[in-house]
C-alpha cells in the first residue's frame, strides 16, 4: 500500500487520454472550424518513429503542426501515426502520447505542457526525506488561497 496520492502521475494519465480522445475525434471526422494543433514531442523516446534525417536535425524535440496538410492519422492506445509534409516530402510519423512534452490548439488558446521527472522523482520519498528542514519549514513567496470564497 502507497503513503499517498501520485496526483502528477494520475494528471498527466489524464492529459494524455484527453489528446487520445481529441485526436480520435479528427481521425474521425476531421479538423473541425479554425482548430490546429501544434505538438512537441521527445524525438528521443524509443517508441517515436521518424526519418533518421529528422532525428539528426531535431535530436531532442520537435515541434509538428496539424493543420492544413496532414494525411494517415491513425490514434492507437499508445500514441498516433500521421504524415506530414517537410519541404514537399511527405514523411510518416509515430508519436507515443508519453513522448508528448506539449499540445496546443492556438485556435481557442488551449494547451497543455507535461512536466520531465528524473526517475529518482518517481520514487517514493520516505519518512525522513518527508520532513521539512527548519530552513523550510516556513515556506517563502507562497500565496495562501481561502477555498471559503468558491464553496456554497
Amino acid at each position: 500500500m502507497t503513503k499517498s496520492i501520485d496526483y502528477g502521475t494520475l494528471m498527466h494519465r489524464a492529459m494524455r487520454g484527453l489528446i487520445h480522445e481529441v485526436l480520435l475525434k479528427i481521425e474521425r471526422e476531421g479538423l473541425p472550424g479554425e482548430h490546429h494543433f501544434f505538438i512537441t514531442f521527445e524525438t528521443g523516446h524509443p517508441d517515436a518513429d521518424l526519418a533518421g534525417w529528422l532525428r539528426e536535425r531535431y535530436p531532442n524535440e520537435m515541434t509538428v503542426v496539424l493543420q492544413h496538410w496532414f494525411t494517415g492519422l491513425a490514434v492507437d492506445d499508445d500514441g498516433f501515426a500521421v504524415t506530414l509534409n517537410f519541404g514537399d516530402t511527405p514523411e510518416p510519423l509515430y508519436i507515443p502520447f508519453d513522448a508528448i512534452r506539449t499540445f496546443v490548439d492556438p485556435s481557442v488558446e488551449f494547451g497543455l505542457r507535461f512536466e520531465t521527472q528524473d526517475h529518482e522523482d518517481d520514487m517514493p520519498l520516505s519518512d525522513e526525506e518527508r520532513k521539512p528542514d527548519a530552513d523550510q519549514a516556513t515556506p517563502r513567496d507562497a500565496e495562501v488561497v481561502r477555498l471559503d470564497h468558491w464553496r456554497k
